[in-house]
């Protein structure tokens, strides 16, 4: 019996000896990778300077051409993260100005995520391999159901979350394999092959969002103008009125919703191919950067 207990011991000692170990190295690779995704690439990042930042879900990330902004000598990067809630918004501006980002104008795609204050846990794992060593990446969780065990218990994050934040990218993080998220200034482009042309988002309902307050008030604090807005849906969607509410709950978000219509344009009934994306960035520049004097002011 004693024999038992003393290999038991052993055994559990040694478990959590290379679960810290893995923990260890796991995250000692996500601190010098700068070439997977959007989050690494500015946590691992020195100071920047930009005339545009766009942040929000695929709809920001499919619809913002960072080219264009750029051909107006506008210095522009496009964050916007597929799957991503305002949750990974916001916590993306905090890292953004805890390395001294001087930012002038932040477009934020503020619609269909307005309805829910959740995380998307596919895209907030990857904030996961800095929770030990970030204290703005911990606060920002710390409210979170799971936050103990992913906190406290060492690699269980990475076992968790491994089809993200797993051996895969660890290894093409140690390797430096550049992911195409970061090409074209962060826009990812879609072609003219269709998805889901159907859509139905009448029982959406847009919530007085603390992730959205939270960029606003970080916004006012650092002198940034914010630009909120509301981007296209296919023509064959239902609920339409939904960005009346939002409008109606938030009236400084600009509503774009209508900006482009024909389903030629869409790559799926929430996402715009690249002939749409333009056409839609086209319009934004036109409204509120052709002109100094045509920008609102941060509210």
């Amino acid at each position: 019996m004693k024999k038992f207990l003393l290999f038991t011991i052993k055994t559990i000692f040694i478990i959590i000896l290379l679960a810290v170990l893995l923990d260890y190295s796991y995250t000692s690779i996500y601190l010098k990778s700068s070439n997977r995704n959007k989050i690494e690439y500015v946590y691992n990042s020195q100071a920047q300077n930009y005339d545009v930042v766009i942040l929000g879900s695929s709809r920001a990330n499919n619809h913002f051409v960072s080219e264009m902004f750029e051909q107006k000598d506008l210095k522009t990067y496009n964050y916007g993260m597929s799957g991503g809630h305002l949750f990974e918004a916001s916590l993306m501006l905090k890292l953004m100005l805890e390395r001294n980002y001087k930012i002038k104008n932040i477009i934020l795609e503020t619609d269909l995520n307005l309805s829910n204050e959740h995380q998307a846990e596919g895209v907030a794992a990857r904030y996961l391999p800095y929770f030990h060593v970030s204290e703005t990446v911990r606060k920002h969780f710390e409210k979170e159901s799971d936050f103990k065990e992913l906190y406290y218990i060492p690699f269980y994050r990475y076992i968790k979350y491994e089809t993200r934040i797993g051996f895969r990218e660890v290894f093409f993080g140690l390797i430096n394999k550049k992911s195409k998220l970061l090409d074209h200034g962060g826009y990812y482009s879609l072609g003219n092959k269709k998805g889901n042309m159907k859509n139905d988002i009448s029982t959406l309902k847009p919530l007085k969002n603390k992730y959205y307050e939270e960029i606003k008030q970080l916004c006012r604090q650092h002198h940034i103008n914010l630009i909120a807005v509301m981007t296209p849906m296919c023509e064959n969607t239902k609920g339409m009125n939904y960005f009346d509410k939002v409008k109606k709950s938030y009236p400084e978000i600009h509503n774009y919703e209508n900006a482009v219509i024909e389903d030629k344009y869409f790559s799926s009934c929430g996402h715009m191919n690249d002939a749409g994306a333009r056409m839609f960035t086209a319009k934004i520049i036109e409204d509120f950067f052709n002109k100094q004097s045509n920008i609102p002011p941060s509210f």
